[in-house]
């Protein structure tokens, strides 16, 4: 049994410990903001918080959750939208949407660490990988939700 919360609730699950923290979110918690793009870290798809980091649960087993917190999209601000996807809805970023909650979940960590990125801490940090090619929008809307917060003029 791996105990963890998630998204403010205790999560117990009867998992393989090498299972990915990506697929006990969605198959055994029914959690399905983070979605898989590659399975391999390296899109960004299925980023969520661990103790307030940004994670690619694709690569972390489920194990290495344990004793944790998880915050996935769907507890980034329950009950209201989070200054992140208030600017993302703004600024009009998604086409597809389906890499959007790894985004907003990278862009949330970075204006926490961050408060006033540039375009370039933007491009560094945020190294999601969207098909639509919405880079533009999602930088404006970064620097939206940065004002929003009050870390930018």
């Amino acid at each position: 049994m791996i105990s963890f919360t998630v998204n403010g609730q205790l999560a117990q699950v009867d998992v393989e410990a090498e299972k990915p923290l990506l697929w006990v979110l969605r198959e055994d918690l029914n959690i399905t903001g983070p979605k898989y793009g590659c399975g391999v870290a390296s899109c960004g798809a299925c980023t969520v918080h661990i103790d307030g980091a940004p994670v690619r649960s694709c690569s972390m087993a489920a194990s290495d959750a344990a004793g944790k917190t998880v915050i996935t999209i769907e507890g980034l601000a329950p009950g209201t939208l989070h200054a992140v996807q208030k600017a993302w809805i703004e600024e009009q970023v998604p086409q597809c949407g389906y890499c959007q909650p790894g985004f907003i979940m990278s862009a949330v960590a970075l204006l926490k660490a961050n408060p006033k990125p540039t375009d370039q801490d933007i491009d560094e940090v945020l190294s999601n990988i969207c098909r639509c090619g919405t880079y533009s929008a999602i930088r404006r809307a970064v620097h939206r939700a940065a004002a929003l917060l009050g870390g930018a003029p």
